[in-house]
């Protein structure tokens, strides 16, 4: 009887990595935190190699003024064998973060320091390129919309995007802001959505969390980026 259980959790497992061969992979995102004055924030993402199974993690870590990376502040971790049945990446990630236990360390980043949630987009399967969300706890409106650009098709394919951010204060007040690099063009990118905006401590930034869909010869692979906004 065991062996017969083993057997057939072999065999879905099976079935869900050829189905993932067909349709790229996905990315597990893991928000890790802010530094206590909200100017350094650090992420992570997980998963398994559609092609290979191969374990994978990527960490990083924020600088939220500039929206870019910290000097050292994007580490990787693939691991040189495929997954074995019932792995979902999540060691590989452990085994990142403790190599960037230092990283964390040199920016005061507290993984119980999570800022406060605003927005959590629906997946229901509907692209949104405008979203609107509350800071209750400031009385404050926000509408986000997202303007992305694409050029090209196949290995060829570029595109780019900004948020356009339009802020309406507790007394009325409107104060419009642009978070991103519109003149980055990636590869192969083919979508981007807001997938969540958290506020940073003492309310003086936005993060924008972005899942990105890469076309592949496997389907889409989704990963995970952010666009920081001081306010």
């Amino acid at each position: 009887m065991v062996k017969k259980k083993s057997a057939v959790l072999s065999l879905i497992w099976l079935v869900l990595a050829l189905g993932n061969l067909s349709a790229g992979d996905t990315a597990t995102f893991v928000d890790l935190g802010f530094s206590p004055d909200g100017s350094v924030y650090m992420f992570g993402q997980y998963g398994i190699l559609g092609g290979n199974l191969k374990p994978w993690a990527e960490l990083f870590a924020v600088d939220v003024p500039r929206n870019n990376f910290t000097e050292g502040g994007r580490l990787s971790y693939l691991h040189d064998s495929a997954a074995t049945s019932g792995q979902d990446g999540s060691g590989a990630f452990l085994r990142l973060l403790g190599r960037g236990a230092g990283l964390a360390e040199r920016h005061r980043v507290n993984y119980l320091t999570r800022g406060r949630l605003l927005y959590v987009g629906v997946l229901d399967g509907v692209e949104r390129e405008t979203i609107s969300f509350r800071d209750f706890e400031k009385g404050a409106a926000y509408q986000a919309t997202l303007v992305s650009r694409t050029e090209g098709s196949g290995e060829s394919l570029r595109s780019s995007f900004h948020i356009e951010v339009e802020r309406t204060g507790p007394n009325g007040a409107r104060r419009a802001y642009s978070a991103g690099t519109p003149s980055v063009r990636r590869s192969r990118i083919i979508s981007y959505q807001i997938r969540r905006v958290v506020a940073a401590p003492g309310d003086n930034g936005l993060i924008f969390v972005i899942e990105t869909r890469t076309q592949t010869g496997s389907g889409q692979d989704i990963r995970y980026m952010v666009e920081a906004l001081r306010l």
